[in-house]
């Protein structure tokens, strides 16, 4: 018997919107970045077609629907879709709202803020501010009031009775306690309160970094990369400390990584939710400037991990049971369990088959 949810991070951004006409070009969707990436070293696996689902428009029902069919079908249990929020300014929110008007779209879902400012760093301008994030206690009031709606959805993923509530940069928010606490004394009010939990990346690792209130935290992979992350491309990182930015590209093996993963015990002395990843390669989004990408990423390497995982994760209670897939159409990022021209479904075939041996 199934007893662990399997969540997929999905980005809605696969549709033209305002912000983006202005800041790249009319029309612009990650398709554009996606279709015109070239190889970079030998045997580079770039550019990634999708296949069965082709360069949909994520405005269209239809299209929502198939991406929500063909995740259930292989046992995916819900998305964990970005969510936009800067101080009342909405991005990439047209396919949530959408979703959340259509009956006929059932699939399980819930949100995860995606809190960084936005700079402009596909062309390299990474200290060119397109839009910042602000924090404030009124913003705070104002953005439950947002998602108040999408709490109350059944549809919404709950742990014991919460809808779940994700956080990508949790210290970045500035007064996260005020966040935290305004919105639970306002989710009390509508009679429920909300489940908190923090994506884990970079260095900000490890039950420190946990706000009060916040019951929970998953990393974030593949910027959860601990040891392995320190004895790989040494020069490159040490370019980096000096020079306070990136300056070379950076190569890891895919099949190092997951041996290395399949040694290493889960986390699990504090609510840390594991997450794996299928593939990673950002240089589509990377022109021109240094980028992070897995060689040799397969099918049958991923469902080593995931079985690994899937094995090994110890639910922390009945409903605190997730585990964690980065990503599901992260296409710009070489991270998809979408089916491409190479691959075909085989990075989903690789979650159904692991998930088939441990329900017989």
């Amino acid at each position: 018997m199934k007893n662990k949810r399997i969540i997929a991070i999905h980005l809605p951004q696969m549709y033209p919107f305002q912000e983006n006409d202005e800041w790249w070009g009319k029309g612009f969707t990650e398709w554009r970045s996606v279709v015109q990436a070239k190889p970079r070293f030998l045997n580079h696996y770039q550019p990634h077609i999708p296949a069965d689902l082709g360069f949909y428009d994520l405005r269209l029902k239809e299209n929502r629907i198939a991406q929500q069919n063909l995740a259930k079908e292989y046992g995916i249990d819900g998305f964990c879709y970005y969510h936009y929020w800067f101080d009342g300014h909405l991005i990439m929110e047209k396919p949530l709202e959408l979703m959340y008007k259509d009956e006929d779209e059932t699939f399980p879902y819930m949100f995860c803020w995606a809190n960084g400012s936005w700079a402009r760093n596909w062309e390299g301008g990474h200290n060119v501010i397109l839009i910042q994030q602000k924090y404030s206690h009124q913003d705070n009031i104002n953005h439950f009031n947002y998602m108040l709606p999408f709490f109350k959805d059944s549809r919404y993923i709950r742990i014991n009775g919460k809808p779940v509530f994700g956080i990508h940069r949790s210290d970045s928010v500035e007064n996260i306690d005020d966040l935290i606490d305004t919105w639970q004394e306002m989710a009390a009010k509508e009679g429920f309160q909300i489940y908190f939990f923090r994506f884990e990346s970079a260095s900000k690792i490890g039950l420190k970094y946990k706000a009060k209130g916040m019951e929970g935290a998953a990393e974030f992979q593949p910027f959860n990369m601990g040891r392995f992350y320190k004895t790989h491309n040494i020069l490159a990182r040490g370019l980096e400390r000096i020079l306070k930015r990136s300056v070379m590209s950076q190569h890891f093996s895919y099949r190092s990584y997951v041996n290395y993963k399949c040694k290493q015990p889960l986390v699990q002395d504090y609510t840390l939710y594991p997450c794996v990843f299928p593939s990673w390669d950002n240089s589509p989004r990377r022109i021109g400037r240094p980028y992070l990408a897995f060689k040799g990423c397969t099918p049958k390497l991923f469902e080593k991990w995931f079985d690994y995982v899937y094995s090994q994760f110890k639910p922390y209670s009945k409903e605190e049971n997730l585990i964690f897939i980065n990503a599901w159409n992260e296409w710009a990022e070489g991270c998809h369990l979408e089916p491409d021209m190479k691959n075909g479904r085989g990075f989903l075939e690789a979650i159904k088959n692991v998930i088939d041996k441990y329900s017989k």
